[in-house]
């Protein structure tokens, strides 16, 4: 467990663009910050960040939070694990007693993957570091690949020895379990046991984004690689990996990425390090995957441009051929550059100083239009081979969402291939036409299996999303007592700590104070009134009870609420679309809170009451030959109606009977 000043102090240290920032890139944009959300397929930056109030937020999906909540909803971890991270970046000591195995037992079983490969990941690096056959044999294999120390040690590097238990073995003797050795792929079992899977294989750790090893690859040495079907082993997916989501070296390169606003995509691991020795650490590979678009998805957080780095061999011009398309319909600016036949970005690294590689990457990297006229047009007299090439084309640029950029390409693309602009517009157009048309179908198919899906849920991200107002007066009862709750909500996590009543008087003749919070919580109180939504009535419950402690602050308290439920809504409430510029600050007339807040909780008052009016009038409706309890529903009719309308009278509402 972590103390509460130690908590407290971890709050107080974390700046929330320094955090956003090890994952989105982020531009200026007034007091603010703005960047591509991280959480949906943003193409046009709506994630902002607002370092006055310390939290961040999507004004299209809705998520965000402090520090801790962006945190967690970013990687998946708990409140407990956010924090050790804040305290890891902030040097913040946290004193922890140790885990006892009851307790080890009890972390989830996605912390404990986690935990396990970080330990697995510590024992191949110190087995080639320490063990005779580690130095020998996994040692000499990467000194012979050219890998310097620093190299290694900045990418983890290891050996797995060739006994096929060694691992397993260890790991139970440290006193982790055997089924999470298999669950992340560590060890396989079958009916004779568990064996190890990376057994006599260099390995090469995979980190995500934020620095924790979700998997491992295993390279066969080279001197068994003869009649091995398979050089390379990797992780299978698991809990916590999935090839097509991750890119290997993308924790090592982010910050290079970034600095550099390019990254180069390379095919394997050995590439990746190369580059980084050669000085080029904006870098990241697929490493045995067809490029995915969650994998675009993350590198456009850091960068729109790439530049592919592959083999001029034939599997190289097919990995660029198929990546193309994909990064062009991502809004990605691409560059190709296929080196020398013979030679991959390891070799080519290797063979040249940082600044000859970089010089050369400078001078050859091309557009993707050079790069398919070179591959598709070039020493192509066949016109209908032509005609096919020039289509493949046509299909490349129809894919750019950007209507200024695609106009560009087209009159460059009929300039270098000796077309009229008109013929390659019409035929890009009929393909945009027909991706639309597949859309729809797709569209109308998946309604048919699954139906037409309304999202009902209450205080959804919409609230902040531009959607027109709509007047409380058009809405149905139950509508208008779930919309006043929010706002009521809103005022509770913006002001709830703030007094709105002084000297009030109270029956034992006692004069107090009322905070927003306390008002709201002893107006509805006095009739058993409950919101309607269980999460708006613990923001209630908690800020009555802690309105009245010197110092508390709401909005703090509940953006930085370590249930993730709560500070997304707190974040999404405090923060106010039309405030992020800071050009303007209003001055609240006098009482104004007050008032408002008097007038929402009669509005919520009246939404309950008309829906009590209707569930009478249909309990009246239904036939009963029981005279007595007829007369009962009338008189409850009479007196709902009464104070309906006494309400509606304090509210200055015009009444349609």
């Amino acid at each position: 467990m972590i103390d509460q000043a130690t908590v407290a102090k971890i709050v107080d240290a974390a700046r929330i663009v320094d955090v956003v920032g090890e994952f989105v890139t982020l531009r200026k944009s007034g007091v603010n910050y703005k960047g591509l959300c991280p959480f949906h397929d943003d193409r046009n930056p709506s994630f902002m960040v607002s370092p006055a109030k310390n939290i961040c937020h999507c004004f299209v999906c809705g998520k965000g939070g402090t520090p801790a909540g962006f945190l967690m909803e970013h990687e998946q971890m708990t409140y407990p694990e956010a924090l050790r991270w804040l305290a890891r970046k902030y040097n913040i000591e946290i004193v922890e007693k140790e885990l006892t195995d009851e307790e080890r037992q009890q972390q989830s079983e996605r912390e404990s993957m986690f935990i396990i490969n970080e330990w697995a990941r510590d024992w191949f690096h110190n087995t080639l570091k320490n063990d005779p056959d580690g130095i020998a044999i996994g040692k000499q294999y990467f000194r012979s690949r050219g890998i310097r120390d620093d190299i290694i040690e900045k990418f983890q590097l290891g050996y797995a020895p060739q006994r096929r238990d060694a691992l397993s073995l260890a790991a139970q003797k440290a006193g982790y379990k055997a089924q999470f050795l298999v669950k992340t792929g560590l060890c396989i079992e079958n009916e004779r046991g568990i064996y190890d899977r990376y057994s006599g294989r260099a390995i090469f750790p995979w980190l995500n984004v934020s620095g924790k090893v979700v998997a491992f690859g295993g390279r066969v040495l080279d001197s068994r690689t003869k009649g091995v079907a398979q050089k390379y082993v990797n992780s299978p997916d698991s809990d916590i990996y999935h090839k097509e989501r991750e890119l290997y070296g993308i924790f090592q390169a982010k910050k290079a990425i970034v600095k550099e606003d390019r990254v180069f995509m390379v095919e394997g691991y050995t590439d990746v390090i190369a580059m980084h020795q050669a000085g080029i650490e904006n870098v990241v590979a697929n490493s045995g995957t067809a490029l995915s678009v969650h994998q675009i998805h993350m590198l456009h957080r850091f960068t729109q441009n790439i530049t592919l780095l592959y083999d001029g061999d034939e599997a190289g011009i097919h990995a660029a051929m198929r990546g193309t398309d994909m990064l062009l319909a991502e809004g990605m600016n691409i560059k190709v550059l296929l080196l020398p036949d013979g030679d991959d970005p390891d070799s080519f690294a290797r063979k040249h100083s940082s600044e000859e590689l970089r010089k050369y990457i400078n001078e050859n990297q091309t557009d993707f239009i050079t790069f398919k006229t070179r591959q598709l047009l070039e020493n192509v007299t066949d016109p209908i081979k032509r005609g096919e090439a020039i289509s493949d084309i046509a299909r490349s640029i129809s894919v750019i969402p950007d209507q200024v950029i695609r106009d560009t390409f087209v009159t460059d693309c009929a300039h270098r291939i000796g077309l009229d602009e008109s013929t390659l517009v019409n035929t890009i157009n009929k393909y945009i036409r027909r991706a639309k048309e597949e859309k729809q179908k797709e569209r109308e198919r998946a309604e048919k299996r699954n139906g037409t899906e309304l999202e009902q849920n209450s205080g959804s991200e919409e609230e902040d999303n531009g959607r027109p107002i709509i007047p409380l007066s058009i809405l149905s009862s139950q509508e208008q007592a779930n919309e006043v709750e929010l706002l009521l909500i809103q005022e509770i996590v913006r002001h709830g700590s703030e007094v709105i009543f002084d000297n009030v008087e109270t029956n034992d003749g006692q004069t107090i104070t009322l905070t927003v919070a306390q008002y709201i919580s002893l107006d509805l109180g006095q009739d058993d009134l409950q919101f309607f939504n269980p999460l708006h009535q613990q923001i209630l419950n908690e800020a009555a009870e802690h309105s009245g402690d010197a110092g508390w602050k709401s909005e703090s308290y509940f953006c930085s609420h370590p249930d993730q439920q709560v500070s997304q809504l707190a974040t999404r409430l405090a923060i106010d679309r039309h405030q992020l510029g800071g050009r303007f600050v209003l001055q609240p007339r006098e009482n104004a809170l007050q008032q408002r807040v008097r007038h929402l909780v009669m509005d919520f008052r009246l939404g309950i009451i008309k829906q009590r009016l209707k569930d009478i009038e249909r309990q009246m409706r239904q036939p009963s030959k029981d005279s007595g309890k007829t007369m009962e529903l009338m008189r409850q009719y009479k007196d709902t109606k009464e104070i309906r309308d006494a309400l509606a009278k304090q509210l200055g509402r015009d009444l349609v009977v």
